[in-house]
């Protein structure tokens, strides 16, 4: 049974477990760097994804798009239709802190946002949500045996990219303590609380408000291994 978004009418062709990138390039970049007998399950609008195996394991990787509501749509119908039980974010950040440089990794315990997702799908006035505490604790376990350092904290999930005032990160930072900042993740925490199921983001810094610092959209697309390793390998 297709859904307006996914392309897709077998769901046992999508795995339990679906990492999410948000550029759709890097969800192909992933199959065809660390999958095996890969079948591409979805083409729609180029939101391209694939099934394949990974270690002797299924693995989805399918590409979200950016911005809340362009995740929004395809985490729920990944978990709604799909049976897909978790869903790893892996994308993307600015950072807030000199603390972390290019291409440090950050696991999201939380995801604070001025965002109303949470509150228009109808579960929560929350502006702080939580991502699943067994996915995260797999994923730093994993991230131990593979000898990267993550660094684990409060991220924030944004609507807006370009901003009036640059320099108001200082603020939310101090405020809030959010470390980096992304555009998805409080979308796919909410989404994950309205169906049952489970999720967790894993970023990589791609450019930093305190230093100015900056990697290239081709180095987003297929440099960021380490948080690719981490999800791939993580025991769910």
């Amino acid at each position: 049974m297709a859904t307006p978004h996914i392309e897709l009418n077998d769901k046992s062709q999508i795995a339990k477990v679906v990492l999410m990138p948000g550029d759709p390039l890097r969800a192909k970049y992933i199959a065809e760097a660390y999958l095996t007998d890969v079948v591409q399950i979805n083409g729609v609008r180029n939101m391209f994804g694939y099934t394949g195996n990974y270690n002797g394991k299924r693995i989805t990787v399918m590409g979200s798009g950016m911005g809340m509501p362009s995740i929004g749509i395809y985490s729920y119908e990944l978990f709604k239709f799909y049976d897909v039980d978790t869903i790893i974010r892996i994308g993307s950040a600015g950072s807030y802190t000199k603390d972390l440089n290019l291409y440090d990794v950050v696991l999201a315990k939380s995801a604070w946002s001025e965002s109303t997702f949470a509150k228009t799908v109808g579960i929560s006035n929350k502006k702080t949500l939580s991502a699943t505490k067994s996915v995260n604790a797999a994923l730093k376990k994993t991230a131990k045996k593979l000898g990267i350092h993550v660094t684990e904290g409060v991220i924030h999930s944004s609507d807006v990219f370009y901003r009036m005032h640059a320099d108001e990160f200082v603020e939310i930072n101090e405020k809030h303590g959010c470390l980096c900042v992304e555009m998805e993740s409080f979308a796919l925490f909410a989404n994950a609380l309205l169906t049952g199921k489970k999720a967790a983001c894993l970023l990589t810094i791609s450019d930093s408000l305190v230093t100015h610092e900056a990697t290239t959209a081709a180095e987003r697309q297929n440099a960021f291994t380490k948080m690719m390793e981490i999800a791939l390998n993580a025991k769910l």
